[in-house]
């Protein structure tokens, strides 16, 4: 994974680059001494910076910090498409896009650098943890803004597909639309009063005796957990959602049963570095639809 860069500003503490390491990151001294031993504390150029180097502001240095244990995920990542510039994935459910939080190794982002060496693979958006279906990322570093500006720019026509209760007494296709805010450290999304952000479009695709439906999403705008938000807002919250419409309580690292039966199916748009038009559908099934008995009891 990409090393960490820590700047040393102006006034830092620490006269050396070691002791304001230490100071700076709080960090068990006998750890950074490892890490300058090993040579594993790296400038600009690449070489070992020595612990005793004298602090200089804006002096830059390199380093991996400690990776946590982490579940593997024992999901398979289906690689769809490699050129020169993209690669696409139809990632598995529980398999983070890329590292956050306690999820660094076990991410599509680590396996796809690893598996296709490629190391500056990076991201062009990213799909929920919980979140099965199509994931982009470009090979070019240089290339990645023009990508993004697609996704930010809503040039790329998405189609999703969920399981959820069927309510015969709802009245579909509808679009959707509300204002959606998400707090910083506040695990859910809300709707409040205001000017619409975020619009989906809901389909139902099929419903059964069993009480359960198949629903097609077509977000046009990529709020926060706009698509679980709003199917718990109509009443039909999508089965193995652990937020909406209320949290639940957090299961164990490594279990990994009744996964979030929501499904990025379908992506296309015209490619804005070669002018190909793209479309790109993923294979997988949901689950709880194929057999719900089997998602339910976390086969």
């Amino acid at each position: 994974m990409d090393p960490v860069r820590v700047r040393l500003p102006a006034g830092g503490p620490g006269a050396t680059v070691r002791e304001h390491l230490v100071q700076r990151l709080a960090a068990n001294p006998a750890l950074i001494d490892r890490m300058f031993a090993a040579g594993e504390i790296v400038g600009a150029d690449g070489r070992p910076v020595p612990p005793d180097t004298p602090y200089a502001p804006g002096l830059c240095v390199w380093f991996h910090r400690e990776m946590p244990e982490e579940p593997f995920v024992p999901f398979p990542l289906h690689v769809l498409h490699v050129d020169d510039h993209l690669v696409v994935v139809d990632k598995p459910h529980f398999l983070a896009t890329t590292p956050r939080g306690s999820h660094v190794r076990q991410t599509a982002l680590a396996r796809l650098r690893h598996e296709l060496g490629l190391p500056r693979l990076t991201a062009a958006h990213r799909l929920d943890r919980l979140t099965a279906g199509l994931v982009l990322f470009t090979v070019r570093p240089e290339e990645r803004g023009a990508y993004q500006t697609l996704f930010r720019d809503r040039r790329v026509h998405k189609v999703y597909e969920a399981v959820a209760p069927h309510d015969p007494d709802l009245r579909l296709p509808r679009t959707v639309r509300s204002r959606i805010v998400k707090e910083r450290g506040v695990l859910t999304a809300r709707e409040v009063d205001g000017e619409p952000n975020a619009e989906t479009h809901v389909e139902r695709l099929a419903h059964r005796a069993d009480g359960l439906a198949r629903y097609r999403l077509v977000p046009g705008t990529g709020q926060t957990h706009q698509l679980r938000v709003h199917m718990s807002a109509l009443g039909v919250p999508i089965l193995g959602d652990p937020l909406y419409p209320e949290v639940t309580a957090p299961v164990p690292a490594g279990d990994f049963r009744r996964p979030l039966q929501l499904l990025a199916r379908e992506l296309a748009f015209t490619d804005p570095v070669t002018g190909a038009e793209r479309r790109f559908t993923s294979g997988r099934t949901l689950g709880a639809w194929a057999s719900y008995k089997e998602w339910a009891a976390g086969q």
